[in-house]
């Protein structure tokens, strides 16, 4: 191998390494501004929530914890399968819930919140699906 080539080999890996640079720093660029944006929307959020919670009436709790995480696990099972079709007992056994008769019936509720609201839809007596 001679010097020459040497040089022209050189000069191949740099001209590559400078064009990934350049797109790493476009990536840089799109994400910075994607951030920018999603802070901005979450400071909206919040400043929303504050005006919220102000204008709540005293007596209006928040839902606890434990509520909010079920209806996540609710909403993260549809989101998992969006095309399957399912009936209260058997999202219980999906995740893990007990199935008694009072604990299907508050699902039974939510789900009904959830169809209200429009993220699910209920293709048929007792069955729910992701809305499309």
């Amino acid at each position: 191998m001679n010097v020459s080539e040497l040089l022209r080999l050189l000069q191949t890996e740099h001209d590559e390494t400078t064009a990934r640079a350049d797109n790493l720093r476009e990536q840089i660029e799109q994400l910075t501004a994607a951030l920018t944006e999603a802070e901005a929307r979450l400071a909206e959020i919040v400043a929303t929530r504050k005006v919220i919670d102000s204008l709540a009436p005293p007596d209006c709790a928040p839902a606890s914890a434990e509520t909010a995480t079920v209806y996540q696990r609710i909403v993260t099972a549809f989101n998992e399968h969006p095309e399957k079709v399912f009936r209260v007992r058997d999202l219980h056994e999906h995740l893990g819930l007990p199935t008694d008769e009072p604990s299907i019936n508050v699902t039974r509720s939510r789900l009904g919140r959830l169809v209200r609201q429009g993220f699910l839809e209920q293709p048929g007596r007792g069955r729910y699906q992701k809305r499309t």
